[in-house]
């Protein structure tokens, strides 16, 4: 990792790395939940006919399907209720309660909802419920709502909520069409986490925080009007709505890899370190994870960035070798370092132009090479592997991506007893159209407590496994019974309202039930 990255002035030490006393709000506990329909995708490239060797090594294992009596909201109330219930958190100190979902299903109210359902679960339970100070705010922006919540409640604990916790829920569904490029890319669960100023897991330094924004039109987009124009996938009126993405892939693709190093660099130009020295020292680093290979082509391509701007000979002598492999100039490289702040990739599009997939072109060459070296290799083995073979198995969950890799880090890293206690880690969240944002953050002495109770592992269990059938009814909307065995703890849509009279209307509200 020598001077691999834009050089920097000062010089980052072992013991500024490595913390032992956090004087930051963080976070304290987490809880996740999946839906217990279970999609192998084995199966389903049987299925389909794809490759299950390409599916498997770029996508995952499984994903995770909603009954038709689960959505965003039952979803984020299960976890936080097992937040709650298994971390013994005081209802009554809750004062924030943060919704990060693309999955709503009302326009207007939303982590309101998930309270309502929350409360009813602590009272027939037997606990107090949530304070009626409670602020409830709803955060949405593609599958970066989760981490703009966490940034708020962290805010919210520093100063006017520092006598009391907040409670943040990233709860998504991704649904695609059957047949699209993207239908093995689907997935659906929630993850909650408590956040306060002492924290027990982990602590996030917001002051170094790395940022990136810009508008890119039609890059991952759900507007409401693609419902009524024809072409759109039309459903019959008792089945469900779908909530398929306007989607372009390799754009998308080109957005994402932008925004994302856009964040990442801005965080290490705040730091003021060596890059190489604050790589070389990280524990882990978490990406968001839509698919197995997104995380792995974001490092690539910000790896490929630091050989770039290297001067020490090791690796400009590597640099030059992977050009060559890549059949890239060195110069037309070099030239790609400059080029995420001057090209407007929305632009384009709205000139009448096809959308740019390629305008990053000598860089992803490069990564491609990269991908394919060993040492590149070892560095995601010891970087990125903590909680990715936990992942392979939920699927994408949109917002609640990188929560639930965090959480599966934490709970291997306790499992394997790692010592990971004041070491820095970097958490990397994205959301299309786009927005990222790129965040250190540090495990706190005592973690090994928090992460004893995360059960991520347990999320998982009592699957129930699809059959074509079942799979194809669940899309389609037209199975409408429960596959689950037993809804034990879990909050589900009981009825949905039909009166439309002029002096009451509930036509549309969903009404929940909570099963002991």
């Amino acid at each position: 990792f020598c001077t691999l990255l834009s050089p920097c002035s000062s010089f980052v030490s072992t013991t500024m790395l490595r913390r032992t006393v956090s004087s930051m709000a963080g976070v304290s506990a987490m809880a996740a939940f999946a839906p217990p329909a279970k999609v192998e995708l084995k199966q389903w490239c049987e299925w389909t006919g794809n490759s299950w060797n390409k599916v498997s090594s770029v996508v995952g294992s499984s994903f995770r399907v909603p009954c038709a009596n689960e959505n965003a909201y039952t979803m984020a109330a299960t976890a936080v209720l097992r937040l709650i219930i298994n971390n013994n958190i005081d209802p009554t100190r809750v004062g924030f309660l943060g919704l990060g979902t693309e999955s709503s299903t009302d326009n207007s109210a939303g982590a309101v909802i998930v309270r309502g359902m929350v409360d009813d679960g602590l009272a027939k339970l037997g606990h107090p419920r949530l304070s009626r100070h409670c602020e409830v705010p709803e955060f949405k922006h593609a599958c970066l709502g989760g981490v703009y919540a966490l940034k708020s409640a962290t805010r919210f604990v520093a100063t006017d909520g520092a006598d009391r916790v907040g409670i943040v829920v990233a709860s998504d569904i991704a649904e695609y069409a059957q047949g699209s490029t993207g239908e093995q890319t689907q997935g659906a669960g929630a993850v909650a986490m408590m956040v306060e100023n002492t924290p027990k897991l982990f602590d996030i330094d917001l002051a170094h925080t790395g940022s990136g924004s810009a508008y890119r039109g039609p890059d991952f987009r759900k507007p409401v009007k693609r419902h009524f124009i024809e072409g759109y996938h039309q459903t019959p009126v008792s089945a469900k709505i779908p909530d398929f993405p306007v989607f372009s892939g390799p754009y998308s693709t080109v957005a994402y890899l932008e925004e994302v190093t856009t964040a990442v660099e801005m965080m290490l130009t705040k730091l003021d370190v060596r890059p190489s020295d604050y790589y070389s020292q990280l524990q882990a680093l978490f990406f968001h994870r839509p698919y197995n290979m997104m995380p792995i082509q974001a490092m690539s391509f910000l790896f490929a960035r630091a050989l770039a701007r290297s001067t020490s000979a090791e690796n400009v002598a590597r640099f030059e070798a992977l050009c060559a492999k890549a059949k890239v100039t060195v110069d037309d490289a070099r030239a790609d370092l400059d080029a995420t702040s001057a090209i407007d990739l929305f632009s384009y599009i709205d000139k009448g132009q096809e959308p740019p997939t390629n305008v990053f072109a000598p860089t992803q060459a490069i990564a491609k090479a990269l991908r394919s070296e060993k040492e590149f290799g070892q560095l995601l083995e010891t970087k990125m592997s903590l909680g990715s073979k936990t992942m392979a198995n939920f699927g994408n969950l949109y917002t609640a991506a990188l929560p639930c890799w965090i959480a599966a880090g934490f709970e291997e890293a306790y499992q394997s007893k790692l010592d990971i206690t004041g070491k820095p880690m970097v958490i990397v969240g994205y959301g299309s159209g786009d927005a990222a944002e790129s965040i250190p953050i540090t495990p706190v002495p005592g973690w090994e407590a928090a992460a004893a109770n995360i059960g991520v592992g347990k999320a998982l269990d009592d699957a129930v496994e699809l059959t074509k059938e079942q799979y194809d009814g669940l899309h389609s909307g037209k199975l409408t019974d429960d596959v689950a065995p037993s809804r034990s703890g879990q909050f589900v849509i009981d009825r949905i309202g039909t009166r439309n009279e002029a002096a009451f209307q509930d036509i549309g509200i969903e009404y929940y039930s909570f099963t002991l």
